[in-house]
């Protein structure tokens, strides 16, 4: 079986493959840290993983260490993706392309592989970065924003009178009518700025790559987004599926 990771800022998202090539994944899950994550492993697949292959926009010290760890417990290789000027037909738009991060990288080389055209990639996470890739796979460059979780927690970190639980919260997201009470004006006031920063994209990316470009929504709030896009394809591992094409493993 085959270990996959995808280590952001925040958290480390997994999954198990099947040895074989294609396939639904057999277990996933999200995680805070390296020891939950081989606690986890640990209690289904202690003897069962042969491979990893992971994805991180963490410090080099850490991603070695997080590495290491899983390689001493469960006697498999580590893979860890690299950035590249070119891969499976896409060129990387950035002047250096060692800048671009990981997980956009990724995602965007995922999304070319899915459509072999024109696409724009969004992805909705904590903070919400957008890519642009013309027909001809070449990375137009892109976008990055503050996220849902970053614009809630400024307002309630900088602004003293703005409080309110996470239940309030999910109920004032069911509307986006002028809201009535803190909660209300703040979630639906970031959805707001989510929204309209979609909208943007999209006007730019028919702009830049044609009324043909295929939209991808990927992250945490892409389901959110999704309403608002119709046509978008929602697709929660574009980033694995980017990962896959950057560390092949013999056997798959």
């Amino acid at each position: 079986m085959i270990l996959e990771l995808d280590c952001g800022n925040s958290f480390i998202k997994w999954r198990v493959m099947p040895r074989a090539g294609g396939g639904s994944a057999i277990a996933g899950g999200v995680v805070d840290n390296s020891e939950e994550l081989i606690a986890a492993l640990a209690d289904r697949f202690s003897e069962q993983l042969s491979d990893c292959r992971l994805v991180s926009v963490r410090a080099d010290e850490e991603t070695r260490l997080l590495s290491g760890a899983l390689s001493a417990r469960f006697s498999m290789r580590c893979r860890v993706a690299e950035s590249a000027p070119m891969l499976a037909g896409v060129r990387n738009g950035y002047e250096d392309y060692k800048r671009l991060g990981l997980d956009r990288w990724l995602a965007l080389v995922g999304a070319y592989s899915l459509t072999h055209g024109a696409c724009l990639v969004v992805d909705l996470g904590t903070a919400i970065t957008s890519d642009f890739v013309d027909a001809n796979g070449q990375h137009l460059g892109g976008f990055i924003c503050p996220g849902m979780p970053l614009m809630r927690s400024q307002l309630l970190t900088h602004t003293r009178r703005i409080r309110y639980d996470s239940v309030a919260a999910e109920h004032a997201r069911d509307s986006l009518v002028p809201g009535h009470s803190t909660a209300e004006a703040v979630e639906r006031g970031c959805s707001l700025m989510l929204r309209g920063f979609v909208n943007t994209q999209l006007e730019l990316a028919r702009q830049q790559c044609g009324a043909d470009v295929v939209v991808f929504l990927t992250g945490g709030d892409a389901a959110m987004a999704a309403e608002w896009v119709p046509a978008a394809r929602v697709v929660p591992d574009l980033v694995f599926i980017g990962l896959a094409i950057a560390c092949p493993l013999t056997g798959e």
